[in-house]
């Protein structure tokens, strides 16, 4: 009989205290299969302890490459390639998977992958990362649930995205540090994510230009050299710590965060009538409750985060007055908010957005994470309402949270995570 564990949530306590962030998830993934890159070993610090990075790591191992964990450093030495063909069971677990495909092309002119994995979020395609590898020169078959990838030369070109895409954006850098000539990538993606790839690259001696901009620029190089590097912390762990400080009345301090990559959501917490202050890399949250309905509409970076508005919909479910919420990126993001009905929320889908009438409170339910954020979502509802709230699949939560259970029990939440036959 299979082992299965939940989440047990007594809500109702508010959370106060001091919480440190972890190393960003959507920057390990690109950072540590750019690593492949590289004609010597690079160390990359700061890199989250999560089972999305488990899984990234287990890949590059079965592609021969030694990956080293040292607490939160990890040291990647991709001499010893021996395939370009990475774990199909493995790719499948995850999204990030893809940028094995960029880092694979700059490094060895070839790759073979399977369509990624991870959450169910609806549509996802990866036109755009083709397009741009096509235009590198790069001979695509594209079928069967596979990509089989391979240039005779990479070479520098211009590439206009006809949407913008983090994604994309970034497996093209992959593949274009290592290609010949100039490339220049249009409409590209602004996130965090981008530009610490970037700076990882420049480390190793890659020549990428104007990352965080629409517009960025790579002379391809003929080596890249060994990098210490750490990364960025986590803009959507900061985001939901936030949420979570709110949607409790809590008092809590964020450190290890970078403020200004906060903005969107800090606009609204202000809107909604929270207390948000800031110092160096420090948030900290107040709440006295009694908070104000905001209409969210997702966007691309600086936009508000996809990530971060299935958590914010459950701060929302109490607020005083009809929140609406738009969603631009994914068309399954609202399925947290079935859930959430079981708590009492109200909550109305119609394609993509969703109206959310403020309630008084939660009660505590029996509900099921159906992906990484809709699982934030859940527990930050369950710490807001009253009684007991059991969270079935939290392994979704651990694919993008470091022991986020351990770290809000410090601030005084009332949360185990307990194991059951099923």
């Amino acid at each position: 009989m299979p082992f299965v564990e939940k989440l047990i949530i007594n809500g109702g306590r508010r959370l106060t205290g001091d919480v440190q962030v972890a190393g960003g998830k959507n920057t390990s993934l690109p950072i540590l299969s750019a690593a492949l890159l590289c004609d010597e070993p690079v160390c990359v610090d700061n890199i989250p302890d999560i089972e999305d990075v488990h899984t990234l790591l287990e890949l590059l191992r079965g592609l021969g490459a030694l990956a080293q964990v040292s607490g939160h450093s990890v040291m990647i030495d991709p001499t010893r390639l021996h395939t370009t063909q990475p774990s199909s069971d493995l790719c499948k677990k995850m999204r990030g998977s893809y940028y094995l495909l960029g880092a694979l092309l700059g490094k060895a002119g070839q790759g073979s992958i399977p369509y990624p994995g991870g959450c169910d979020l609806g549509a996802r395609p990866i036109d755009q990362h083709l397009k741009g590898f096509r235009a590198l020169g790069v001979e695509i078959d594209d079928r069967f649930g596979w990509v089989d990838a391979k240039a005779a030369s990479l070479n520098g070109s211009e590439i206009f995205f006809d949407l913008v895409t983090v994604g994309g954006t970034i497996n093209v850098m992959l593949a274009a540090a290592r290609a010949k000539g100039s490339t220049v990538i249009y409409n590209a993606a602004k996130e965090p994510h981008v530009v610490d790839t970037a700076n990882f690259l420049n480390s190793m001696g890659a020549r990428v230009r104007g990352a965080g901009t629409d517009v960025i620029r790579i002379r391809g190089v003929d080596r890249l050299h060994a990098s210490t590097y750490t990364v960025i912390p986590d803009q959507i762990e900061t985001g939901t710590l936030m949420i979570a400080a709110a949607a409790t009345q809590g008092d809590v301090a964020i450190h290890g965060c970078i403020p200004a990559h906060m903005e969107s959501l800090t606009a609204k917490l202000l809107e909604i009538g929270v207390r948000v202050d800031e110092a160096d890399d420090v948030i900290r949250i107040r709440s006295a409750g009694g908070h104000r309905a905001v209409n969210i509409k997702t966007l691309a970076y600086p936009g508000f985060p996809t990530d971060l508005q299935s958590p914010m919909s459950a701060l929302l479910t109490t607020a005083v007055g009809t929140s609406i919420i738009t969603e631009t990126i994914f068309d399954k993001r609202f399925r947290h908010l079935h859930e959430m009905v079981r708590m009492g929320a109200r909550a109305r889908i119609s394609d993509w957005t969703s109206v959310i009438e403020g309630m008084p409170h939660l009660t505590g339910a029996p509900v099921t994470a159906s992906d990484l954020r809709a699982g934030a979502a859940l527990v930050i509802a369950g710490l807001m309402a009253g009684g007991n709230t059991e969270i079935s699949n939290p392994q979704h939560i651990d694919r993008g949270y470091e022991k986020l259970e351990t770290r809000l029990r410090s601030l005084g939440a009332d949360i185990q995570r307990v194991a059951a036959d099923s």
